[in-house]
C-alpha cells in the first residue's frame, strides 16, 4: 500500500529518518526510518506499567491491541500512543492497550536497532503453561506473568509485530479456526496464514485460552513488513483499526481511527512445513522474499549441511523466511493456499 494512502495524518507527523543504518546480508534493512515515541507519559499505565484498559458503560468484548511484544519493533508503539494521544475510548465493551516489553523498549538505539529485541530471552516463546508456571526466572518471564491475568480476561486480541527480512505483511493465526476466520474478516493484510508456531517456544497467539478448542478468546498476528519503516506503521494502524470497526468497541466514526484502507481480496494459506535449522550451515539457495510462491513441488530451497530442503508441493508460499539463521531456530514456513 503506498504510504501516503495509509497512514494517518498525525501518525505520519511523527515519523522521521534520522538514523544511518549499517551494511548487512542482501535483503536485510537496518536503517530506521521512524522515530520512537516517547512512552513515558504512559508508562505507569492504569492497571498494570506500560498498560491502559479503559471501560465502556455499553456492554462488549474486552478487546486488546498488544505493542512491543518485541522491544525493537517500535512501529506498534507509535500506533499505541498515537491513539491514547487522541483519548481513544471504547463505546461497548473494553479496550485494553498495551505495551509489553518497556524494559526492552528502553534500551532502544537507532544506530543498533536489532539489540533490543528482548533483555533475557524472547517474550514471545514464552506462553507455554509448563513456563509461565515453572520455577525458572527472566526479565521476560516476569513480565509475561504478570501480564497473564489480563490477558486471561481477554476476548479477542491482536499482537502488532514487523520483520527483520523482505516480506509482505500477513496474519497469522495460529491453529485455531476461529483465528483464520477472524483475521479473514480483517482483510488487513489480506494474506492469512494458518501455522503452528516455533519450537522454541509458544507464541502470545498460541496461549492456552486462545487456542482451546472448546473456548471462544481468540487471537491474531499482524506481521506488517519491514521493521522501522513508515508503511508498515500505516499497516499496524491499518489492521487496529480494522479490530476495532468489526468487534465494534469502537464507534467507527472515532476522528482518533484513521479512514479504513480498501482490504484485498482475503486468502488464507496453511503452513505444510516448518523448516527449523538444524546446522550452523543452513544457507537458501538465493534471498527468498516472504510471499514468493515457487510453482513447482520439489524446487531447491536451502541446504542444511548436506540436507536439501526442497518445496513440497506445487505453488508453495515461502512464510517469513530469515536469510540468516542459527540452529534451533525457524528458517522458514512453507504453506499451500486453501482457495
Amino acid at each position: 500500500m503506498p504510504e501516503d494512502s495509509i497512514l494517518h495524518p498525525a501518525l505520519r507527523a511523527l515519523i522521521a529518518g534520522n538514523a544511518q543504518g549499517r551494511p548487512g546480508p542482501p535483503g536485510l534493512r537496518l536503517d530506521v526510518r521512524i522515530q520512537a515515541p516517547d512512552l513515558r507519559p504512559f508508562l505507569g499505565g492504569n492497571v498494570l506499567p506500560g498498560v491502559w484498559s479503559f471501560a465502556a458503560a455499553e456492554s462488549g468484548p474486552h478487546v486488546a491491541v498488544v505493542a512491543l511484544v518485541h522491544g525493537n519493533e517500535i512501529g506498534g508503539a507509535l500506533v499505541l500512543d498515537r491513539w491514547l494521544r487522541a483519548g481513544l475510548r471504547p463505546k461497548r465493551g473494553r479496550l485494553s492497550l498495551v505495551f509489553a516489553n518497556i524494559d526492552a523498549y528502553a534500551r532502544f538505539d537507532p544506530e543498533d536497532p536489532t539489540a533490543s529485541r528482548f533483555l533475557d530471552e524472547d517474550l514471545n516463546r514464552l506462553w507455554e503453561l509448563d513456563t509461565l508456571e515453572g520455577g525458572r526466572r527472566s526479565l521476560e518471564l516476569r513480565r509475561a506473568r504478570a501480564l497473564r491475568p489480563l490477558f486471561d480476561s481477554v476476548d479477542i486480541l491482536l499482537d502488532l509485530h514487523s520483520m527483520l527480512w523482505p516480506s509482505e505483511p500477513l496474519l497469522l493465526a495460529g491453529q485455531a479456526p476461529r483465528a483464520a476466520s477472524l483475521a479473514l474478516r480483517l482483510g488487513v493484510p489480506p494474506l492469512v496464514v494458518a501455522d503452528d508456531g516455533h519450537l522454541s517456544g509458544r507464541r502470545l497467539i498460541d496461549y492456552a485460552p486462545f487456542v482451546a478448542r472448546d473456548g471462544a478468546a481468540t487471537a491474531v498476528l499482524v506481521e506488517a513488513g519491514s521493521h522501522w519503516e513508515p508503511a508498515t506503521v500505516g499497516t499496524m494502524e491499518a489492521t487496529g483499526a480494522a479490530l476495532l470497526r468489526t468487534t465494534g468497541v469502537v464507534d467507527p466514526a472515532d476522528a482518533a481511527l484513521w479512514p479504513m484502507a480498501a482490504p484485498g481480496a482475503p486468502r488464507l494459506a496453511a503452513v505444510t512445513r516448518t523448516v527449523t535449522a538444524r546446522t550452523s550451515g543452513f544457507a537458501f539457495v538465493r534471498p527468498f522474499r516472504g510471499g514468493d510462491v515457487l510453482p513447482q513441488r520439489n524446487t531447491l530451497i536451502a541446504l542444511d549441511g548436506e540436507t536439501e530442503v526442497r518445496s513440497p508441493h506445487d505453488n508453495c508460499l515461502m512464510v517469513m523466511p530469515s536469510l540468516r539463521t542459527m540452529p534451533g531456530q525457524t528458517a522458514v514456513r512453507l504453506a499451500r493456499f486453501m482457495d
